[in-house]
């Protein structure tokens, strides 16, 4: 349930354009129980809301809320636990708490018939490095002894950094939004990033992905509207896109064994399946002379025996 829920987000964040990763894990029985008897819960079973995971990671803080809303709207939410305004938490160095409970994907009950329950972690990438850091550090298997307060006191002195780190991400991302020379092609390069990740979490040559994408973008013109309309093209043919990532994508026999279709195993394939799908030959006008031949006839040969 919780992978089937991550892969709804996914989809959700594509279609509002919503720049975060998303990832899901079922809490191991031996976690379960080594959380339930290193705490006073009366009914561990009950009281530990986290036994499935999802954690959704933005580049910077003004994302939370965006990911917080995106949340709230397509889900039945059972609480919200929001540190960021809390009275006094100011004055503390502590990481600020955004986790939501919600009722995931899925109609599975639990053995005493009620509905399972999800606790979903909504964090930065600098607050998320931090808090697998420092749980690995403060909770460390089999270590039974109080963590020296001095240690456990420079862990959230980072805090401030973890703060400081956001604020300049932010700034640094809104200025090259608005520098000309950058805007267009790496915002169609992240659409197509958002969107690639609901079908394949597996890396690919962002090097190349550039690349080619300063071909593609000659064939799409001056269209504002574009990213919208590639959101749509990738849920219409969902279930093409998905035959193909997974006949010919980067997990693949074509592609693990034969070194084959090499672009299916990058972002920018959406873009050429929509480019091959509505402007073929406006496609294959610019991609003349700029790339290799052979990329585009794999793609436009796997495009026509998946319709």
């Amino acid at each position: 349930m919780a992978e089937l829920t991550a892969a709804y987000m996914r989809r959700k964040a594509a279609r509002l354009h919503l720049d975060c990763q998303v990832s899901a894990r079922a809490k191991e029985i031996s976690s379960f129980i080594k959380k339930a008897y290193h705490k006073p819960y009366t009914d561990p079973w009950k009281e530990i809301t986290d036994k499935a995971g999802i954690r959704i990671v933005v580049p910077y803080s003004s994302l939370l809320d965006r990911a917080l809303e995106m949340v709230t709207s397509n889900f039945t939410v059972v609480r919200i636990e929001d540190d960021r305004n809390k009275p006094g938490f100011e004055e503390r160095l502590e990481y600020p708490r955004l986790h939501v409970q919600i009722r995931p994907r899925g109609e599975e009950m639990d053995p005493d018939g009620m509905p399972y329950e999800c606790e979903v972690q909504i964090r930065t990438e600098a607050a998320d490095v931090w808090a697998r850091m420092s749980h690995s550090l403060m909770y460390k298997p089999g270590v039974t002894t109080d963590i020296p307060s001095d240690v456990r006191r420079s862990l959230y002195r980072l805090i401030a950094l973890v703060e400081l780190y956001d604020s300049e991400v932010e700034r640094g991302v809104k200025a090259l939004d608005e520098h000309p020379d950058f805007s267009r092609n790496n915002r169609l390069l992240a659409e197509a990033e958002r969107i690639y990740q609901t079908f394949s979490l597996h890396p690919y040559d962002r090097e190349l992905s550039q690349d080619v994408v300063d071909v593609l973008v000659d064939s799409i013109g001056e269209d504002p509207d574009y990213a919208d309309r590639l959101v749509e093209f990738a849920e219409q043919q969902r279930s093409r896109l998905e035959s193909v990532y997974e006949e010919y994508g980067p997990a693949s026999e074509q592609f693990l064994e034969h070194g084959r279709y090499l672009l299916v195993s990058q972002p920018e394939s959406l873009i050429i399946f929509e480019r091959l799908a509505n402007a073929r030959y406006d496609l294959q006008e610019t991609w003349e002379g700029s790339l290799e031949d052979r990329w585009l006839d794999d793609l436009a040969r796997i495009w026509r025996v998946r319709r």
